[in-house]
């Protein structure tokens, strides 16, 4: 089996082999009518009245087939697979070039229209191709694959391209950060953007990132959290703000804690903490139903957790008389749980309870064993 380099030195043959004949395999323009969901949508409409399109994607898979060869063309709304012949393509020679100079990995421009095959596959006849991006480099699952953990975070791009399931978590996660802004604009919250850089973080407990400004000769940190200067908006005459950014903590890394990490925090005048309990239950809600196809109740480490209804509340002191640990406590968690009556000292900036001020007025959110909130 050859090596990655000799894998690698071998498409640079190829590239240099479509220079040399004057085509240029990285060109400014691609002509694309249409992304290729849209061509399977229209395929039967399209399919009738022989309409000539042009495509443009990655080559996923290429097979080969006496005189002819299929291949699966995909961009980011879909895949099609693709047949070519030298009698569609008036000339065996572009045939020939196809063969010798495309591979698993390349990006083409395809001219064609569709039909179904005789297994009853809807596939694109191919009239024109080239090459707009020659791959020098191999798909992972062509050399190695793509299995050891730490490489797929070292190499997010190559996970993303291999792994459906990672591509739709990320994909979620963008419809959940629009829908947070919708739920929170909708209600008259204004968002802010407050400095990354501070001369002395807070609103956390956590080990900073240091850095230095050079023109004003300054020692600052990347913040650990926006707190202080959201409650400062709050001062200036605010009432509802809130901001989702970018946090930065020097401390330990696991399945949950990373270095760098996005956070939304906002704030309201005027409510006490039974508003936010329903306002936070409305939140994750309205968020679950938006991408879980309306259903409240999701799967999560082999455990259904339903977040329909009043959530369940509990106090720290109960759980720790019952678990005799909280990080324990913790993980037995599984249906959504507001958790309040800390003591005050863990969380010192938040108000006390009028009938207990060693207790402190907050509350944490629990459910599949993690904090939320």
């Amino acid at each position: 089996m050859p090596t990655l380099e000799e894998l690698r030195q071998t498409r640079i043959e190829k590239l240099e082999r479509l220079q040399n004949n004057g085509i240029n395999p990285y060109p400014a323009k691609v002509r694309r009518d249409f992304e290729i969901k849209k061509i399977l949508d229209k395929f039967w409409f399209w399919r009738l009245t022989k309409k000539v399109v042009y495509i443009a994607g990655r080559i996923r898979t290429q097979r080969v087939h006496g005189k002819a060869a299929f291949f699966d063309l995909e961009d980011a709304s879909g895949k099609i697979q693709c047949f070519i012949s030298p009698a569609d393509l008036n000339s065996k020679k572009s045939y020939d070039e196809f063969i010798a100079s495309c591979d698993i990995g390349d990006f083409v421009e395809v001219k064609g229209s569709v039909f179904k095959t005789k297994k009853g596959e809807k596939t694109l006849r191919v009239f024109e191709i080239r090459i707009i991006v020659k791959s020098l480099l191999p798909l992972p699952e062509k050399w190695h694959g793509l299995q050891d953990v730490e490489e797929r975070y070292r190499k997010r791009y190559l996970d993303l391209l291999m792994n459906s399931e990672v591509k739709e978590k990320f994909l979620k996660r963008s419809v959940i950060i629009k829908e947070l802004r919708n739920f929170f604009d909708e209600r008259g919250f204004v968002e802010f953007e407050t400095p990354m850089l501070q001369t002395i973080p807070g609103g956390a407990t956590a080990k900073p990132f240091k850095t230095h400004l050079n023109a004003l000769n300054l020692d600052l940190c990347l913040r650990i959290a926006p707190e202080l200067y959201l409650k400062r908006l709050l001062a200036a005459g605010f009432e509802k703000v809130y901001e989702i950014g970018r946090n930065f903590r020097n401390e330990g890394m696991d399945a949950h804690h990373n270095p760098e990490f996005t956070m939304l925090e906002a704030y309201i005048a005027y409510k006490n903490s039974d508003y936010l309990k329903k306002f936070i239950e409305n939140v994750f809600k309205q968020l679950i139903k938006r991408i879980n196809n309306g259903n409240l109740a999701v799967e999560y480490q082999n455990n259904k957790i339903d977040f329909n209804g009043r959530w369940k509340e509990k106090k720290y002191d109960d759980l720790i008389k019952e678990f005799g640990d909280f990080d324990l406590a913790k993980k037995k968690l599984i249906q959504p749980t507001f958790v309040s009556d800390f003591p005050a000292d863990i969380l010192p900036l938040s108000k006390t309870l009028e009938k207990n001020h060693l207790e402190a007025d907050a509350f944490q959110v629990f459910a599949g064993g993690l904090e939320l909130i």
